[in-house]
């Protein structure tokens, strides 16, 4: 009958590591079991104070959506454009030229009637002629100047037109550019907000998953202290004698100690 082999293994600290390890492994124990110790200041900077006044400022800011839109621009010669920007100049230009020919004309008429008064002619028909084409002479004059006046009015007013088309239409263009960048200011502003609030909450997360994760990270703290201690694994095997084997043992030993006992008395 086949014997079978029997093997066992027995661990044990070096004799020379056993009080340092033992020591060690007590302190990482003691540490290990220690409360967690939590951090009470802050976690995030947060927002400065110019910050918060930029913020404050930039919310107290109104878009001025209703205004905002695309410039459509008026015809000159639509509707009574025209004459409503003309007739500020003319009231104000030609008047007064009217007012200095008729002064003229009236001049004229009273030198006219000196004249023929001296001369005995006061009245007479050459007279009247006299007058009549100083009149007529008024009239013409007066056509001349409503001419050229309604001529340069209207270029003026032209002018003019332009001018303040231009005006409401760098208006319109400012007004829209100052809503966008409003808005532009809005929105940077409120990523910078947002990234000051991720930025809160990823550390609370972190706070929280450290917090959490403290029990594990101790055990295996505690599990790393045994890593590489000299700790010393001592293996042997041996073969079970069968019971022929054991006599014959048992024999070997027998005359081993009666040998041992002849030679004892020999040497005596």
């Amino acid at each position: 009958m086949a014997n079978d082999n029997l093997r066992a293994e027995e661990s044990s600290l070096s004799s020379w590591a056993g009080p340092y390890v033992t020591e060690m492994l007590g302190r990482g124990q003691a540490l290990a079991g220690m409360p967690y110790q939590q951090y009470g200041g802050p976690l995030t900077a947060g927002q400065s104070e110019l910050q918060g006044q930029a913020f404050q400022g930039l919310g107290a800011l109104n878009m001025p959506t209703t205004q905002m839109g695309g410039f459509t621009p008026t015809s000159f010669n639509s509707g009574t454009t025209a004459q409503d920007y003309m007739s500020p100049y003319l009231q104000g230009a030609l008047q007064p030229q009217y007012d200095s020919a008729r002064r003229e004309a009236e001049i004229q008429a009273l030198e006219l009637q000196s004249q023929y008064g001296k001369a005995g002619a006061y009245g007479g028909s050459r007279q009247g002629v006299a007058e009549a084409e100083l009149q007529r002479g008024l009239l013409d004059r007066m056509a001349g100047i409503t001419g050229t006046g309604y001529q340069t009015a209207f270029e003026q007013a032209q002018k003019q037109f332009n001018t303040e088309q231009d005006r409401a239409r760098q208006a319109q263009e400012l007004t829209n550019k100052y809503g966008f960048d409003v808005a532009n200011a809005l929105q940077d502003a409120g990523g910078v907000q947002r990234a000051i609030e991720q930025q809160g909450i990823t550390a609370d997360i972190n706070q929280f998953e450290q917090e959490r994760d403290y029990p594990y990270k101790q055990v295996q703290f505690m599990q790393s202290l045994l890593q590489g201690q000299p700790l010393e694994t001592q293996s042997y095997s041996y073969t079970e004698p069968s019971g022929l084997q054991s006599l014959y043992g048992a024999g070997l030993d027998i005359m081993s100690i009666l040998d041992l006992l002849t030679r004892k008395k020999d040497g005596a």
